[in-house]
Order: structure tokens, then C-alpha cells, then sequence
């Protein structure tokens, strides 16, 4: 069955976007290093098989941007509420099959995660690429409806942005999900970690 990748974007406007990142290096630089790095993760995505869609913030968004989202992809509003409510909504309307939500600030991210996420999709029931600072860029799920599955605790309680995320979302699945997890990428959220990625890109 085919699957599904939903990409998580924002439009990248200066003050709006990266805003813990633009207050080190300033709004305007901060908005363009994340339409750089949502222009790599969309064409890093767009070398499978599977369907690419965007989920798109703010709603407003939807139309235009087509020189940064490509027209040929699939459009949704992520909608109101926390990161948890969003991806809730976001799985809720994913077509049929396994289905992976990733971000797109995490640099490292190549198509190669998203074979790799499949993969393991087909032979556990979610799947997560943990970043360096306790939270996830990636979370699959086996089936098109994990809510239906998980019920409402799904997300619940997380505490987002924080070194807790991935723990806390994992606590919200159910007990009997098998989860696997993927290499461990850095994401940029601040300046802190974009000296983290450089000093990890040198020791390699």
C-alpha cells in the first residue's frame, strides 16, 4: 500500500517563523535559513514512491508560495491549537496507508529516513527519527487512523519544546504498540544549535 509523507511548513516570514533562532541571528536571516531548509526537505521527499503533501501554517498560507511548495503537491491547513491538536487533525485527514509527518528544520534529513521509516513501518505500529534535543523530526504511523486506535490520549500531555517531547508522545501511545526509532538527526531551533550541527558535521 502506499504511503504518505505530510511535511510541516510554515511561510517563512520574517518574525514569524524560527522566532528563538531570530532572536541570536535576527528575524530576516532566521526566516531565510528555513525557506533553505524546507526547499531541501521537499526535494529530499520528493525521491520516493510514496505521496508528498503539505500541511501548511498559517491557513492563509494555503495559496501561493509556489515558487517554495511546489503547486504539484497536495495542500492542508495544520489548523489551530498545539503541535499535538495540529497532527492529530493532520493524520486524521491522511489518505489510506502508513503515513509519515516530518518537520522541516532538521538539515540532516535525507529520502534515505524515509525509505527507512517505511520500512519499519511494516513491521511496527509507529515509528520515530528522535533529534538531539529530546523531541522527534519524524513520527510514522502503520495505519492511516491512529486515532482511532489510540483514542484520545493520543498526544495528550506532551509537553512541548522541550527534552521531554519524545518521551511524553511515547507514553501517550498505546501499551501494546511496537515502536521502533531511526538515527538521531539535530534540529535548529536556536543558535546553540546551529553551532551543535556545525561541531557535529566537523567530528564526522
Amino acid at each position: 500500500m502506499r504511503g504518505t509523507v505530510i511535511i510541516f511548513v510554515k511561510a517563512p516570514r520574517a518574525g514569524q517563523v524560527k522566532t528563538r533562532l531570530g532572536a541570536d541571528i535576527g528575524m530576516g536571516r532566521a526566516a531565510a535559513l528555513f525557506r533553505v531548509m524546507t526547499e531541501r526537505t521537499i526535494a529530499e521527499a520528493e525521491k520516493g514512491g510514496w505521496r508528498v503533501m503539505l500541511a501548511v501554517d498559517p491557513g492563509s498560507a494555503l495559496h501561493g508560495w509556489d515558487a517554495l511548495w511546489p503547486p504539484h503537491l497536495g495542500r492542508m491547513a495544520q489548523g489551530p491549537g498545539d503541535l499535538g491538536a495540529r497532527m492529530k487533525r493532520v493524520l486524521g485527514a491522511a489518505p489510506q496507508g502508513p503515513v509519515v509527518i516530518i518537520g522541516s528544520d532538521a538539515p540532516g534529513f535525507r529520502a534515505r529516513h524515509l525509505y527507512q521509516a517505511f520500512a519499519a513501518l511494516g513491521r511496527a505500529d509507529a515509528v520515530f527519527g528522535p533529534a538531539a534535543d529530546g523531541g522527534y523530526w519524524l513520527i510514522g504511523f502503520a495505519c492511516r487512523r491512529p486515532i482511532a486506535i489510540s483514542g484520545p490520549d493520543l498526544f495528550d500531555g506532551v509537553r512541548w519544546s522541550t527534552k521531554h517531547a519524545l518521551k511524553d508522545t511515547r507514553k501517550s501511545l498505546p501499551p501494546a504498540y511496537i515502536v521502533l526509532m531511526l538515527e538521531q538527526l539535530h534540529d535548529i531551533d536556536d543558535a546553540s544549535d546551529l553551532a551543535a550541527l556545525g561541531a557535529h558535521a566537523t567530528a564526522r
